[in-house]
């Protein structure tokens, strides 16, 4: 038995006469088919609204908060402000008519002195004892001319002892008079009211004739120069009203009074002198000073610079709030500065200027406006 070759069983194994043995099949080819109908339900039956669309809501506008401030235009004075200095009305440098020693000083420097009032007095002894001699030139050819006269009267004296006579009188009247102008001479005086400058007489020193001794100033009134530009000369009239602001602090009301005739060849500005009343000459001269002259009216709104802004290609404009709660950008023009604020144009005469927040908003975009002071008070709330 052992030496049998075993029975050849390849092929001979089957199970497909098994209970169960085909279901296999059919539960494959029941979920290919599921598959592929769901895969392609959405091409052969596509449902209304299915997509993105309907997956994903559209995003809602969010309303940024703002803070605005109802503006009301008003009539602003527009006004032209200018630089400049103020300048004496007079000025005059004092020499010395005479030589000789200073035996007085009768004022000080920075004194207000009157017209004529005594100022410094030289020895004029020299000058006295010229003037004596000439009166008593002048008292003997009176007498020589009242002889010749009574002698020619009587037919004994020709006429040209007459003339001779006349013509000696009438030179030492002239030179009586030069002594008494030489004598004057040495009294200083000065020419016009105003303050004393500069004064340099003391007594014992000697001066010579024609040195300068003294200057006064005269302040009153005081002129204000200004240089105006060319395109702004024609709102600038004489006698019109212009405030002038000095260094000091000081603050005058003065009067156009001049307006030059011809442009500065470099600055191609005209000179402007507005003057000022200074009684007692108070106010120095040469303080700089700030001019505004008035040149009409404009409506406009009072804002403070912080909240202009720029446009996309650079221009100065404010941002407002529509009755849309839209943002609105409008160009404005500054009209007039002031400390503490500015006044612009461009504007409509009722605005809702954004005050808080325009940096973060742009034209057209869609604001929560809240009225500035409830704004702060929000904000200190939260």
């Amino acid at each position: 038995m052992s030496g049998e070759t075993p029975p050849d069983l390849t092929g001979k194994l089957s199970f497909d006469g098994d209970k169960g043995a085909g279901r296999s099949k059919w539960v494959a080819m029941l979920l290919v088919v599921l598959l592929v109908g769901w895969m392609g339900s959405g091409y052969v039956n596509p449902a209304s609204g299915t997509g993105v669309e309907d997956t994903v809501a559209a995003p809602q506008e969010q309303a940024i908060s703002v803070a605005v401030r109802p503006s009301v235009a008003q009539d602003v004075q527009l006004v032209l402000s200018a630089e400049g200095q103020s300048e004496p009305d007079r000025i005059s440098r004092i020499p010395t008519e005479a030589a000789g020693r200073v035996v007085s000083v009768s004022a000080r420097r920075g004194a207000y002195v009157e017209a004529g009032q005594e100022l410094g007095r030289l020895d004029a002894t020299t000058m006295q004892a010229q003037l004596t001699q000439a009166r008593t030139q002048l008292d003997q050819a009176t007498r020589d001319l009242n002889n010749a006269l009574e002698l020619q009267g009587r037919g004994v004296a020709t006429e040209d002892r007459v003339t001779q006579a006349r013509a000696a009188k009438a030179a030492a009247e002239a030179a009586l008079t030069a002594a008494e102008e030489m004598l004057g001479n040495t009294v200083i005086r000065a020419p016009f009211a105003g303050r004393l400058n500069d004064f340099t007489l003391d007594v014992g020193e000697f001066v010579d004739s024609g040195v300068i001794v003294a200057e006064v100033l005269d302040n009153d009134p005081l002129s204000v120069v200004v240089q105006v530009p060319q395109q702004a000369l024609s709102r600038i009239e004489v006698g019109q009203d212009a405030q002038v602001i000095f260094i000091t602090g000081e603050e005058r009301l003065g009067k156009v009074s001049f307006i030059g005739g011809n442009a500065d060849q470099q600055t191609r500005t005209f000179r402007v002198e507005v003057t000022i009343d200074n009684p007692q000459s108070v106010m120095p001269a040469g303080l700089s000073a700030r001019v505004i002259l008035p040149t009409g009216t404009a409506r406009g709104h009072f804002i403070s610079p912080a909240i202009l802004s720029l446009g996309s290609s650079g221009e100065l404009g404010i941002k407002t709030v529509d009755a849309d709660n839209r943002v609105a950008f409008s160009l404005v023009s500054i009209v007039r500065a002031q400390t503490d604020g500015i006044w612009v144009t461009g504007l409509p005469d009722n605005a809702d200027i954004i005050t808080v927040g325009q940096g973060f908003v742009q034209a057209g975009d869609l604001v929560s406006p809240q009225i500035e002071g409830a704004a702060l008070q929000a904000g200190l709330d939260g």
